[in-house]
C-alpha cells in the first residue's frame, strides 16, 4: 500500500507563516541550512503567492509543481526516513505515555514526547542539513526560493496535521495507529522475594498429587461501549484505536506486579 498522501493547493495567503511550535522546527531547518537570506525571504513571499500546486507528501519526499514567470518547475524536497529500529523506539516512547497519542490524534506534538524521542535517540523533527531540496529552475541557491516557498507550505500542512510528519518520516497514520492499538507483548512475570522460574523434575511431577482446580472466576460485568461521531480529519476509527492502545497498556502495566 502506497501511504502518499495529496494535498490541495493553497490560494494565496500572504504573510502566513507556521503556528505551531513544530512548524517553526521544521522551517527552521530548512532556513538554517540556507546560505541566502535574500531567496528565504523570496520563499516566503512565493509561499503566499498561490503559485504552488498541489502537494504530495510520501515516505522521505515532498513535491509540487510551481509556476513563476520563468517558466513551471517541479519541486521535491527529501528528508531521511526512520529506520525500522528508529521506529520501534519511537513507538515505544508513544506507548509510554498514553497522553501522547492522544495529543497527536488531537493535531498536536507534546514536547515531552520529542525529548523522550531524542533520549531514544530518534530525530522525529528534522535540523540544520537534514532538508535536502532539488528544483529544475535555473537558480543556484540551496534552497532555492521554489523549494523554501514549499517548505513554508509544509509547515503550514503540519499546522493542521502532526502526522504529515512521521508520514514524511516514513509511516503513515492508519499503519501507525494499527501497530499502536495492538497489544504489546507482556514481559514475563518476576516477583520479588520468589522463584517464578523454579524447575521441577518430571518423575516427581507426576508422582504428585494434583492440585486442587482453582473456583472459576465470575464473569465480568459488561457495559455497552458508547459510540462516538467520527471526528473530522481523522480516521474514522481512530478513537478505537486509542481505546485498545489505553486498554493494552493498562493490561501490560496490571501484569508486572
Amino acid at each position: 500500500m502506497n501511504p502518499a498522501r495529496g494535498f490541495p493547493a493553497f490560494p494565496p495567503r500572504p504573510g502566513r507563516r507556521g503556528r505551531s511550535w513544530w512548524a517553526r522546527a521544521f522551517t527552521a531547518a530548512m532556513e538554517d541550512a540556507a546560505l541566502n537570506a535574500t531567496l528565504l525571504r523570496a520563499g516566503r513571499r512565493f509561499a503566499g503567492s498561490g503559485r504552488i500546486g498541489p502537494i504530495t507528501v510520501a515516505p522521505g519526499r515532498i513535491a509540487a509543481t510551481v509556476e513563476d514567470p520563468d517558466g513551471i518547475f517541479d519541486v521535491v524536497v527529501h528528508l531521511a526516513e526512520l529506520t525500522d529500529a528508529e521506529w520501534d523506539r519511537f513507538l515505544d516512547q508513544v506507548r509510554a505515555e498514553a497522553g501522547h497519542l492522544a495529543a497527536l490524534l488531537d493535531r498536536e506534538v507534546p514536547r515531552s514526547l520529542v525529548r523522550s524521542a531524542d533520549a531514544a535517540d530518534v530525530a522525529l523533527l528534522p535540523t540544520i542539513g537534514d532538508l535536502e531540496s532539488e528544483c529544475d529552475c535555473p537558480d543556484i541557491g540551496d534552497p532555492c526560493l521554489h523549494a523554501a516557498g514549499l517548505c513554508y507550505q509544509v509547515a503550514w500542512l503540519l499546522d493542521d496535521d502532526p502526522f504529515v510528519l512521521l508520514l514524511l518520516r516514513g509511516r503513515g497514520a492508519d499503519e501507525l495507529l494499527d501497530v499502536l492499538g495492538r497489544e504489546p507483548v507482556a514481559a514475563p512475570a518476576r516477583a520479588a522475594g520468589r522463584d517464578v522460574d523454579r524447575a521441577v523434575a518430571a518423575a516427581a511431577a507426576y508422582e504428585s498429587e494434583p492440585a486442587a482446580v482453582p473456583a472459576p472466576l465470575p464473569a465480568p460485568a459488561r457495559s455497552e461501549l458508547p459510540v462516538f461521531p467520527p471526528a473530522p480529519g481523522l480516521p474514522p476509527d481512530a478513537l478505537a484505536h486509542l481505546v485498545a492502545a489505553a486498554a493494552a497498556r493498562a493490561r501490560a502495566l496490571l501484569t508486572e506486579f
